[in-house]
Parts: C-alpha cells; sequence; structure tokens
C-alpha cells in the first residue's frame, strides 16, 4: 500500500544559482512539479510514495526518474515518450525570495499523459491520491487528471487537491477558474494560497472563503499564508495557526513541503477520523506542516531543500 499516490507534472526547475565572473546568470538543474515536490516532501518524512505521470525520452527525463527512484518514490505511473521534450522551467528569485517562473511547455511531455497510459492498481494501493490543476491547463493530461481523480473518488480513496494558479500556463482567468474549480468537485482536503481563495471565491475574507472551498463536501481546507501562517477549516472549526519563523532566501516549493508534511501526519488515517479529529489535533497536525515548509525556504531549489523528519521534530520539541 501507499500512503499517497499523486498524479500531474514532473519537469525541471532551473533555479538561479548566481551570477558568474562576467555577470551572466547561472541556473541549476533541479527537478520539480508540484506533486511530485510533495510526494518527496512525504517521502522524506518517512512516507511511502508513488508517482503517475509523463517526462520525455531524454536526458531530462532520465534524471527525474533518477530523482524518484532515490526518493523512494515509486515509479510503476511513470510513462517516457519520444515523442516530446520534458518540461522545463525557469525559476527567478528576487531578493525577498519570492518566485517567478517561465515555462517551456508548448507542449512538454506533463501535457500528453493519456489516461489509457495511467497506472490504475497504483491508485487502487494508495489511501490518498493528490492531484493539481497544472496537468489541468490543456492537452490529454487534463482528462487523464479528471478521469484519474473520479475512479480515486469511487475507489474511496481520499481525494487531495492544490489548485495551484500558475498564470503563463493558461489561456486566460476564466479557463484557469472553470478548470480549478472543476477540481474542487471531487477533494476532500484542499490546499490554496490567499491569491488562489480569491480567484476561485472572490473572497479575501479567509472564514467566508474557506466555507466557499468547501461547500461540495470537503473535510478539510487549508489556506497558505507564508509569513503569517496558515488559516484552517474543518466543518465548523477553523483558525489561524502561526507561523514557524526564518529568514527565507527562496520559497520555491514552501507550500509542497508543507502539503507533504501534513499528508504524512494523516498515515494510516481515514477520511472519518479527519473528520473526527479535534482543534487541537488539527492545529499539531498544522504546526508540524508549517515547519517542514518554513526549513524549505531557507534553501535553494525545492526537492533538494526539503527536510528530514529529525530537523522538524527537534524544532518542535
Amino acid at each position: 500500500m501507499f500512503d499517497v499516490v499523486a498524479i500531474g507534472e514532473l519537469l525541471i526547475d532551473f533555479t538561479f544559482g548566481g551570477k558568474d565572473d562576467a555577470g551572466n546568470t547561472i541556473f541549476c538543474e533541479k527537478a520539480g512539479g508540484a506533486p511530485a515536490n510533495v510526494l518527496a516532501a512525504n517521502s522524506k518524512l518517512g512516507g511511502k510514495t508513488a508517482f503517475i505521470g509523463k517526462v520525455g525520452q531524454d536526458s531530462f527525463g532520465e534524471f527525474l526518474k533518477e530523482t524518484l527512484e532515490n526518493l523512494n518514490i515509486n515509479i510503476k505511473g511513470l510513462v517516457r515518450t519520444n515523442k516530446v521534450n520534458t518540461t522545463l522551467a525557469f525559476v527567478n528569485i528576487d531578493k525577498n525570495g519570492e518566485r517567478s517562473f517561465s515555462f517551456y511547455r508548448n507542449p512538454g511531455a506533463d501535457m500528453m499523459l493519456q489516461y489509457d497510459e495511467v497506472n490504475k492498481e497504483v491508485i487502487d494501493q494508495c489511501n490518498i491520491f493528490h492531484f493539481g490543476s497544472v496537468s489541468l491547463t490543456k492537452g490529454p493530461s487534463q482528462e487523464a487528471t479528471l478521469k484519474s481523480v473520479e475512479y480515486a473518488k469511487k475507489k474511496g480513496k481520499i481525494i487531495s487537491y492544490d489548485p495551484n494558479y500558475r498564470p503563463l500556463l493558461w489561456d486566460n482567468n476564466e479557463y484557469a477558474k472553470k478548470m480549478m474549480l472543476e477540481g474542487l468537485k471531487f477533494a476532500d482536503i484542499i490546499k490554496v494560497s490567499d491569491e488562489e481563495l480569491e480567484l476561485l471565491t472572490g473572497e479575501t475574507d479567509l472564514i467566508k472563503g474557506s466555507k466557499e472551498l468547501s461547500k461540495n463536501g470537503a473535510t478539510l481546507v487549508l489556506i497558505s499564508l507564508g509569513e503569517k501562517g496558515s488559516f484552517y477549516r474543518k466543518g465548523d472549526i477553523y483558525g489561524l495557526v502561526e507561523p514557524y519563523k526564518v529568514k527565507a532566501i527562496d520559497t520555491n516549493g514552501a507550500g509542497d513541503s508543507f502539503f507533504g508534511a501534513l499528508h504524512y501526519k494523516l498515515i494510516g488515517k481515514s477520511l472519518a477520523d479527519i473528520e473526527k479529529m479535534t482543534r487541537e489535533e488539527i492545529e499539531d497536525i498544522i504546526k508540524f506542516a508549517n515547519v517542514a515548509g518554513a526549513i524549505t525556504t531557507t534553501r535553494s531549489g525545492a526537492i533538494s531543500a526539503l527536510p528530514e523528519l529529525k530537523e522538524i521534530e527537534n524544532i518542535m520539541l
């Protein structure tokens, strides 16, 4: 059995690596893609995970395959293709550690995953099935993702959803909102940023917005607020969990680290177990996830910046 299986994009993040002697920007090759990052965060803490997605039959695809294997992420669901190249993203970091993206994905291999290529046996063996909205932008991956989520839902899996908004990947905001809302129909656990909350609900008020996000039956809604912490709602229980404060140098992967750590704390739990959790139990889990996300911002990269279990536990003592 797998604690979490995720479907979606696995790509190369070329992250800012400083300047050379001539003042030219240096980019470093890193493994990325939000669903893969979430699995990596869980796996590094000790969880059992598996990935479903598509990469190119190229050197970048080989690097990504090896990265997953080195993280003990099962790759039975990883598909290789020689028809489309592995997707690339260039990630620039400003002086505050905030990210901006440039994507080379027209098309990229991640978009070309077809539903008949999805390994259903991997889904059958999971407790939590996780997906994001990048695979909903366009291409065969859109159908493959939604049909896989529907399949997992029918199989009684906990559905975890990260409608991570990347404006450059969508034709327009209206279509982005439409497809991101489509994903919400299946979700039991949802994580959004404050920007995504406003896009999907029209609300900036956390209490009202989280209630709107849960209207389709989501058990747990999480709103990541960066240096302000994390807001949560479980039914009529809601609140703000303070952040673990650090000096951030790179926020890339912090939200994925948070989500992966949260998944790790839900290992062995059913949806009914989550529904019965007390305020204290929920907040303890979110504190753990906040620390994981914060540690990730103190290092460069996404997967390479994810913390080990002892690092989090030492802080929480």
